[in-house]
Protein backbone atom coordinates (compact mmCIF):
# COMPACT_ATOMS: atom_id res chain seq x y z
CA UNK A 1 0.00 0.00 0.00
CA UNK A 2 1.45 3.17 -1.03
CA UNK A 3 1.98 5.63 1.97
CA UNK A 4 0.80 9.16 2.19
CA UNK A 5 2.87 11.79 2.19
CA UNK A 6 2.19 12.99 5.62
CA UNK A 7 2.62 9.54 7.17
CA UNK A 8 6.37 8.76 8.69
CA UNK A 9 8.10 6.01 7.24
CA UNK A 10 8.52 2.71 9.28
CA UNK A 11 11.75 3.43 11.98
CA UNK A 12 11.43 7.05 11.93
CA UNK A 13 12.25 9.01 15.14
CA UNK A 14 10.20 11.91 16.37
CA UNK A 15 11.58 14.67 17.52
CA UNK A 16 10.11 17.58 19.45
CA UNK A 17 11.22 21.03 18.45
CA UNK A 18 9.88 24.22 20.14
CA UNK A 19 10.09 27.55 18.04
CA UNK A 20 11.25 29.93 20.13
CA UNK A 21 10.01 33.40 19.09
CA UNK A 22 11.95 36.38 20.64
CA UNK A 23 9.89 38.47 22.46
CA UNK A 24 10.26 41.89 20.63
CA UNK A 25 12.36 45.18 22.14
CA UNK A 26 9.93 47.35 24.13
CA UNK A 27 9.40 50.38 22.08
CA UNK A 28 11.52 53.57 23.71
CA UNK A 29 10.00 56.87 25.34
CA UNK A 30 8.94 58.37 22.56
CA UNK A 31 10.06 62.65 22.23
CA UNK A 32 8.18 65.36 20.24
CA UNK A 33 9.93 68.52 19.77
CA UNK A 34 6.92 71.06 19.01
CA UNK A 35 8.69 73.96 16.84
CA UNK A 36 7.01 77.13 16.55
CA UNK A 37 8.31 80.68 14.79
CA UNK A 38 7.41 83.28 12.47
CA UNK A 39 8.48 82.46 8.93
CA UNK A 40 12.98 83.35 7.90
CA UNK A 41 13.21 83.32 11.88
CA UNK A 42 15.36 80.08 10.94
CA UNK A 43 13.25 77.65 12.23
CA UNK A 44 13.28 75.09 9.92
CA UNK A 45 16.57 74.99 8.96
CA UNK A 46 17.09 74.53 12.86
CA UNK A 47 14.18 71.30 12.82
CA UNK A 48 16.24 69.84 9.69
CA UNK A 49 19.51 70.06 12.25
CA UNK A 50 17.73 68.98 15.11
CA UNK A 51 15.57 65.71 13.49
CA UNK A 52 19.16 64.83 11.30
CA UNK A 53 21.19 64.00 14.45
CA UNK A 54 18.49 62.66 16.44
CA UNK A 55 17.31 60.39 13.32
CA UNK A 56 13.91 61.70 13.94
CA UNK A 57 10.70 62.38 11.61
CA UNK A 58 11.25 66.07 10.17
CA UNK A 59 6.90 66.73 10.05
CA UNK A 60 7.15 70.23 8.19
CA UNK A 61 3.53 71.37 7.80
CA UNK A 62 4.62 74.16 4.75
CA UNK A 63 6.05 70.32 2.73
CA UNK A 64 2.25 68.94 3.71
CA UNK A 65 -0.28 71.74 2.92
CA UNK A 66 2.19 72.35 -0.60
CA UNK A 67 1.00 69.31 -1.55
CA UNK A 68 -2.47 69.65 -0.18
CA UNK A 69 -2.71 72.28 -3.04
CA UNK A 70 -1.04 70.58 -5.27
CA UNK A 71 -3.61 67.68 -5.12
CA UNK A 72 -6.62 69.91 -4.97
CA UNK A 73 -5.12 72.20 -8.16
CA UNK A 74 -5.56 75.52 -5.87
CA UNK A 75 -3.07 76.50 -3.24
CA UNK A 76 -4.92 78.54 -0.47
CA UNK A 77 -3.66 80.29 2.60
CA UNK A 78 -4.24 78.41 5.52
CA UNK A 79 -3.48 81.47 7.87
CA UNK A 80 -6.98 81.87 9.69
CA UNK A 81 -8.22 78.82 8.88
CA UNK A 82 -10.59 77.17 11.47
CA UNK A 83 -8.97 73.93 11.07
CA UNK A 84 -5.90 74.37 8.25
CA UNK A 85 -5.16 71.45 6.86
CA UNK A 86 -2.05 71.20 6.89
CA UNK A 87 -1.66 70.87 10.93
CA UNK A 88 -4.69 68.07 11.03
CA UNK A 89 -2.81 65.90 8.38
CA UNK A 90 0.98 66.82 10.43
CA UNK A 91 -1.14 65.40 13.85
CA UNK A 92 -2.03 62.50 12.52
CA UNK A 93 1.38 61.50 10.37
CA UNK A 94 3.43 62.59 13.95
CA UNK A 95 1.12 60.77 15.96
CA UNK A 96 1.62 56.87 13.62
CA UNK A 97 5.49 57.80 14.26
CA UNK A 98 5.59 58.48 17.91
CA UNK A 99 3.01 55.33 18.21
CA UNK A 100 6.25 53.63 17.02
CA UNK A 101 8.73 54.68 19.30
CA UNK A 102 9.81 57.64 16.47
CA UNK A 103 11.23 60.77 17.78
CA UNK A 104 9.27 63.97 15.94
CA UNK A 105 10.39 67.14 15.27
CA UNK A 106 7.01 69.24 14.05
CA UNK A 107 8.14 72.07 12.07
CA UNK A 108 5.21 74.85 11.57
CA UNK A 109 4.14 78.71 12.02
CA UNK A 110 2.37 77.44 15.34
CA UNK A 111 1.29 80.44 15.66
CA UNK A 112 -1.77 79.98 18.58
CA UNK A 113 -2.43 78.70 21.57
CA UNK A 114 -4.85 76.37 19.66
CA UNK A 115 -2.35 74.70 17.64
CA UNK A 116 0.74 74.42 20.50
CA UNK A 117 -2.10 72.61 22.11
CA UNK A 118 -2.94 70.21 19.82
CA UNK A 119 0.90 69.40 19.29
CA UNK A 120 1.08 68.66 23.26
CA UNK A 121 -2.37 66.72 22.97
CA UNK A 122 -0.75 64.46 20.33
CA UNK A 123 2.40 64.07 22.14
CA UNK A 124 1.44 63.37 25.39
CA UNK A 125 -1.23 60.91 23.75
CA UNK A 126 1.36 58.70 22.49
CA UNK A 127 3.39 58.94 26.11
CA UNK A 128 5.84 60.85 25.13
CA UNK A 129 7.94 63.60 26.27
CA UNK A 130 7.28 66.94 24.74
CA UNK A 131 9.64 70.02 24.22
CA UNK A 132 8.39 72.81 22.80
CA UNK A 133 10.82 75.47 21.19
CA UNK A 134 10.15 78.93 19.36
CA UNK A 135 12.61 80.18 17.24
CA UNK A 136 12.90 84.08 16.83
CA UNK A 137 15.30 86.65 15.26
CA UNK A 138 15.64 89.55 17.62
CA UNK A 139 16.86 91.92 15.15
CA UNK A 140 13.58 93.03 12.86
CA UNK A 141 16.42 94.84 10.24
CA UNK A 142 18.00 91.60 9.71
CA UNK A 143 14.79 89.20 10.12
CA UNK A 144 13.87 91.54 6.46
CA UNK A 145 17.15 90.71 5.26
CA UNK A 146 16.59 86.66 5.58
CA UNK A 147 12.62 87.19 4.51
CA UNK A 148 13.82 89.05 1.60
CA UNK A 149 17.11 86.42 0.51
CA UNK A 150 15.98 83.22 1.72
CA UNK A 151 15.90 80.06 -0.81
CA UNK A 152 12.90 78.32 -0.93
CA UNK A 153 13.22 74.83 -0.42
CA UNK A 154 9.57 73.19 -0.77
CA UNK A 155 8.96 73.37 -4.92
CA UNK A 156 5.36 75.15 -5.02
CA UNK A 157 6.01 77.02 -1.56
CA UNK A 158 5.24 80.73 -2.09
CA UNK A 159 7.62 82.84 -0.27
CA UNK A 160 5.86 85.16 2.32
CA UNK A 161 6.82 89.07 1.66
CA UNK A 162 8.03 91.15 4.78
CA UNK A 163 4.52 92.63 4.89
CA UNK A 164 2.91 89.23 5.21
CA UNK A 165 5.13 88.19 7.85
CA UNK A 166 4.58 91.54 10.14
CA UNK A 167 0.73 90.78 9.45
CA UNK A 168 0.81 87.59 10.69
CA UNK A 169 -1.28 86.48 13.44
CA UNK A 170 1.30 85.08 15.75
CA UNK A 171 -0.03 85.05 19.96
CA UNK A 172 2.06 85.66 22.98
CA UNK A 173 3.29 82.56 24.52
CA UNK A 174 1.85 81.77 28.34
CA UNK A 175 4.01 79.28 29.65
CA UNK A 176 7.47 77.73 29.26
CA UNK A 177 9.80 76.68 26.10
CA UNK A 178 13.08 76.42 24.76
CA UNK A 179 13.22 80.27 23.21
CA UNK A 180 16.40 80.15 20.55
CA UNK A 181 17.17 83.36 19.29
CA UNK A 182 18.84 83.36 15.78
CA UNK A 183 20.30 86.45 15.61
CA UNK A 184 24.33 86.39 16.88
CA UNK A 185 24.24 82.64 16.78
CA UNK A 186 25.02 80.07 13.76
CA UNK A 187 22.65 77.57 12.74
CA UNK A 188 24.66 74.72 13.89
CA UNK A 189 24.93 76.97 17.59
CA UNK A 190 20.94 77.15 17.33
CA UNK A 191 20.35 73.04 17.11
CA UNK A 192 22.96 72.48 19.84
CA UNK A 193 20.61 74.74 22.47
CA UNK A 194 17.64 72.28 21.22
CA UNK A 195 19.79 69.33 21.93
CA UNK A 196 20.43 70.70 25.26
CA UNK A 197 17.12 70.95 26.10
CA UNK A 198 16.44 67.71 25.10
CA UNK A 199 19.12 65.65 26.71
CA UNK A 200 17.70 68.11 30.34
CA UNK A 201 14.28 66.48 29.08
CA UNK A 202 15.65 62.65 29.35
Amino acid sequence: MTRHPSEPARGARFVDSVVRVAAPPPVPTPLLISFAGLPASGKSTIAKEVARSLRAAHVRVDTIEVAVGRAEGTAAATNGWASPPGYEIAYDVAADQLRLGVPVVADSVNPLRESRDAWRSVGRAAGARVLEVEVLCSDPDEHRRRAEQRAIDVVGLIRPTWDDILERRYEPWERDRTVVDTFSITPDEAAEVVLTAVRGKS
